[in-house]
């Protein structure tokens, strides 16, 4: 089985949040939610449940490192890409014992953390892209990404320095996230 990857630690309240990275994208298993994961280590499979799909979904399959048979379902499923992974929530809490890598963007200068940092191949979206496919979120985002590009590209670093609506901001993620990282298209 793969690897459990934290995207959402809920702030101490209850399981931390992630997606079970099951295809082995370089991407982490939840893209949707960020351009960084980590990636944990196998140990933590033992304290963590899934379900399919997220549970904003009200999902009815479950399972555990022991009982799973998610995988199927998930692969099979009609789901938007975004939409389309398996929720892991690791029960206890999550230290940097528990974490395997750091797994980062490139766009983002080099950070200096206490575990193991890797890079990967970085999402990035052309404002051609962005156009093609302006009907997947909000025409604000699409506008918001018109605006911000640099030499006819956005990408996650481009993206955390615009100043907009939290909500324009995130769908804009989304087109980043569905349409600039090589995959899911």
């Amino acid at each position: 089985m793969a690897r459990a990857v934290v995207v959402s630690p809920l702030g101490g309240r209850g399981p931390a949040s992630g997606a079970l990275n099951h295809r082995k994208l370089a991407h982490g298993g939840a893209p949707r939610f960020g351009s960084a994961h980590l990636r944990l280590r196998e140990s933590v499979l033992d304290r963590t449940t899934f379900c399919y799909p997220d549970s904003v979904f009200d999902p009815v399959d479950f399972g555990t490192a022991q009982r799973f048979a998610l995988i199927e379902l998930a692969d099979a499923g009609d789901r938007d890409f975004l939409d389309n992974y398996i929720e892991a929530h690791v029960h206890g809490p999550v230290t940097l014992d528990d974490v395997e890598a750091v797994v980062l963007d490139p766009s983002f200068e080099q950070v200096d953390l206490p575990c193991r940092v890797e890079r990967r191949a970085g999402f990035r979206l052309s404002t051609e892209d962005l156009l093609r496919n302006a009907d997947y979120r909000t025409p604000e985002s699409v506008e918001l990404g018109l605006a911000i590009a640099q030499d006819g590209f956005i990408d996650p670093h481009i993206l955390e320095k615009a100043e907009a609506a939290p909500q324009v901001v995130k769908h804009l993620w989304h087109h980043l996230a569905r349409f600039g990282c090589g995959y899911g298209r």
